[in-house]
């Protein structure tokens, strides 16, 4: 069957969108070409590719948020996300695609999960908690502690880490240290900006 051929129509559709940011694979399935239709018309029209990066970065950015971040905030609300931004400046991950706070004490970690609750109107299926405690404690017991503390149902724990108890040094932690794990690069991105903004004004 002979291969079908570009139209001059196509060939200005693949400029036309692929300028508008859209990526050569978009384009392919859009007009219902191959990619190497579609690279071939960009050479003739000496339109350089994207790199690998550029396009990751377009995907990135038309990807839905899976939060709602709450911008009218009351008195109260606003306290609330200074505390948990403060916090997370001081123990939460700066790296990587998830959002990670970790914490020994019941009412911090509670407090910031519930400025994600709240404030960032996460999508609670996505939310993970991680346990970190010693070969001398009851992982099962911790786990229905923090669940009921948190309100997070038990089969949004992944598996625990547990340490050898020679290695405790001088750490009680009874409760363990409690993971609050959200993975979303933009809301990591939205909480890594309002830390360094809070710091710069204060």
């Amino acid at each position: 069957m002979p291969k079908k051929t570009i139209t001059n129509k196509q060939e200005f559709l693949v400029k036309d969108l692929y300028n508008q940011g859209m990526t050569g694979r978009e384009i392919s399935i859009k007009l219902k070409l191959s990619l190497k239709q579609i690279y071939g018309s960009l050479r003739r029209h000496q339109i350089p590719r994207k790199s690998m990066w550029e396009q990751n970065r377009i995907l990135f950015e038309r990807k839905p948020l899976s939060f709602r971040f709450k911008e009218n905030l009351s008195v109260k609300e606003r306290e609330l996300l200074i505390a948990a931004i403060m916090l997370y400046y001081g123990e939460g991950a700066k790296t990587s695609v998830t959002v990670d706070f970790a914490n020994s004490d019941t009412r911090v970690a509670k407090l910031f999960l519930k400025f994600l609750r709240t404030i960032c109107r996460i999508d609670e299926k996505r939310l993970r908690l991680y346990l970190y405690c010693f070969s001398d404690q009851d992982q099962n017991a911790l786990i229905k502690y923090w669940s009921l503390q948190l309100n997070v149902e038990r089969n949004q724990f992944t598996k625990p880490y547990v340490r050898s108890i020679f290695n405790r040094g001088k750490r009680s932690m009874p409760y363990g240290v409690i993971h609050v794990r959200y993975s979303d690069k933009k809301l990591l991105e939205k909480i890594l900006s309002l830390c360094h903004s809070l710091v710069n004004t204060l």
